[in-house]
């Protein structure tokens, strides 16, 4: 693979390939947590983290365990494995650092490990052949870009609760549109990198 600049990996990652936004990922999280403003920056600070610490274990374990032994189908499955793994140890951390942030996250917490955002991540870095400081870069760059679709798509929903929307479209449908809106906003950054 050729050399990649790592500011093209990082805003191509946050902005011009949104993981949420560009390629559908980790839609559930994206719909379910951002209500809020401030649940939406914990729950984007706990991906990034997980998604980061991803990176590093899964570009190990491939480089150095699957692919020597020549069982890289095994990917997906271990690649489970390990974000369960850091998402309970995560999950341990946050329950005794900031048991309010812990309570807000509530059941989204537990559903990183089923977050396919995380996954594809994990599995795309090793697609793109990435050495380890592109894969940390690129999966730290795809949780900040996670985090910021979470956070604008927050504010712009805690900003409609004031505004006055027919009884129609509140709620869900509201919310729905508004995220096709912000899609096609960041459809724009396409032609940067």
């Amino acid at each position: 693979m050729e050399t990649v600049s790592y500011f093209a990996i990082i805003l191509g990652s946050i902005l011009v390939n949104n993981v949420v936004l560009s390629q559908f990922l980790g839609i559930c999280p994206f719909l379910g947590v951002s209500s809020k403003v401030e649940t939406s920056l914990g729950m984007g600070a706990a991906v990034t983290f997980v998604m980061s610490l991803t990176a590093v274990v899964a570009w190990c374990i491939q480089t150095y365990v699957l692919a020597p032994l020549g069982i890289e189908y095994m990917q997906t499955i271990v690649f489970i494995l390990v974000i369960a793994a850091l998402v309970q140890m995560v999950e341990i951390i946050l329950k005794k650092v900031s048991p309010s942030l812990y309570q807000a996250l509530g059941i989204f917490l537990p559903l990183i490990t089923t977050n396919c955002a995380v996954l594809g991540v994990a599995i795309l870095m090793i697609q793109k052949e990435f050495n380890l400081l592109q894969s940390v870069v690129y999966s730290a760059s795809t949780a900040i870009g996670f985090a910021l679709a979470l956070v604008l798509f927050a504010g712009i929903r805690e900003r409609l609760e004031f505004e006055d929307v027919p009884a129609a479209m509140k709620g869900t449908p509201i919310a729905l549109v508004t995220a096709a809106l912000l899609a096609m906003a960041f459809l724009g950054f396409s032609g940067l990198v």
